[in-house]
């Protein structure tokens, strides 16, 4: 069977947080009810029976404790809600004055409200960049995603980098790496890697940064010319 009806909320959330679990195949990650239930704030149980709903629907394939993939069609909702979601997210920072730590709750509010028309003309004055505030890619078919990065938490000493991506799951980090510059485009030097007391060291232009494992794992820099 499959999904004939517009889809509702619930519906969106689902196959918005599935994608972006596939978003970095060279991490390896595959999307896990556990994931799913702590990204969504509900219960394994409830993960459980909406993922049966949505393989009923034809939108993935999923079986209990298996891989749960996204069909053709579930994948096109889920790239547009994450399309939707992202462009918000820049047109809240670039013309309205936002802080990039404020701006995924007023993206998640908006997103499913939001028409195509809208995002479309969004999209048109922000120039149809590639990427969000956060460094998160846009899906479009216009130009192909850059590269996503590794997290500093796997960088050795030595490497030069460029910050390509900082996750925007918790505002505390985001307003501590604003703080000190470290947004998609900085330049660093790491001093010290990941070491047993959970801290890392990098130089940037300001001065020497101290990083928690936490922090170093939420951001992903390339290697600094690519």
């Amino acid at each position: 069977m499959k999904a004939t009806s517009e889809p509702t909320r619930v519906t969106e959330d689902y196959l918005a947080v599935i994608w972006k679990a596939t978003e970095w195949p060279d991490d390896g990650h595959t999307p896990a009810t556990s994931a799913i239930a702590s990204a969504l704030g509900v219960s394994l149980s409830t993960v459980s029976a909406q993922l049966k709903r949505l393989a009923g629907d034809g939108l993935l394939d999923y079986r209990p404790y298996g891989a749960i993939t996204l069909t053709s069609e579930g994948e096109k909702i889920a790239r547009e809600v994450v399309r939707r979601h992202r462009i918000l997210e820049t047109f809240l920072v670039e013309h309205l004055g936002f802080a990039w730590d404020e701006v995924h709750e007023e993206a998640d509010r908006l997103e499913h409200a939001t028409s195509d028309r809208l995002i479309a003309r969004m999209d048109d004055l922000l120039g149809h960049p590639a990427v969000d505030p956060h460094g998160d890619p846009i899906p479009c078919d216009i130009h192909e995603a850059p590269s996503p990065g590794v997290p500093l938490a796997r960088c050795v000493e030595g490497q030069r980098l460029v910050v390509s991506r900082v996750s925007d799951e918790n505002p505390d980090i985001l307003r501590y790496c604003a703080k000190r510059g470290l947004a998609p485009g900085a330049h660093l030097t790491i001093l010290e890697r990941l070491d047993s007391t959970g801290l890392m060291s990098i130089e940037m232009e300001q001065g020497q940064v101290e990083l928690s494992a936490q922090i170093a794992g939420a951001i992903r820099a390339v290697p600094k010319g690519d």
